[in-house]
């Protein structure tokens, strides 16, 4: 028991890292951290051991996190007053507005591709355990990536990869 629990809390920075960015609220995010925590702990005799005690968190958070979103939308959005702007804001700065661009273009994404854009490059996740996380074939995975990279490429103006030639 000691054992697993120190396994799930090496893992608790990386889950808490992958829910911000799934949620983009810190208190949404500690929230499904808690409920993935709770949940692993309660049922941590269907964990069995044929890999790391990480990828089955982050299947249990990301199932909790779709589950969330289901329910959001049969309720509606709710806005928190506390995160109505101001009329006025300072000026923000040049790399603060290119990151504030990217979360934009990242949110825009369809829901597949944001899980498999954060499993790899936000936890930087091997593609083979991704996609394992996501319950999806290798290849399914790589399609969503490069989906997901186009798309973020198109929504921030920045320059297509270059396309290798070939000598004649």
């Amino acid at each position: 028991m000691n054992d697993f629990l120190d396994q799930l809390e090496t893992c608790v920075p990386a889950l808490r890292r992958y829910a911000r960015a799934l949620t983009r609220n810190a208190d949404l995010a500690d929230d499904l951290v808690q409920d993935c925590l709770e949940r692993a702990i309660s049922r941590r005799g269907l964990f069995r051991p044929t890999g790391p005690v990480r990828a089955w968190l982050f299947t249990i958070l990301l199932n909790l996190h779709r589950n969330a979103l289901r329910a959001s939308h049969r309720r509606g959005e709710t806005v928190d007053i506390d995160m109505v702007p101001e009329l006025s804001t300072p000026a923000a700065q040049p790399g603060h507005i290119a990151l504030a661009e990217m979360a934009r273009a990242i949110d825009t994404l369809p829901l597949e591709q944001k899980e498999a854009l954060l499993l790899v490059a936000l936890e930087g996740l091997a593609y083979k355990e991704a996609a394992d996380i996501l319950d999806i074939p290798l290849g399914t995975l790589m399609s969503r990536l490069g989906r997901a990279r186009t798309a973020l490429r198109a929504l921030t103006g920045a320059p297509a990869e270059p396309h290798l030639r070939t000598v004649k």
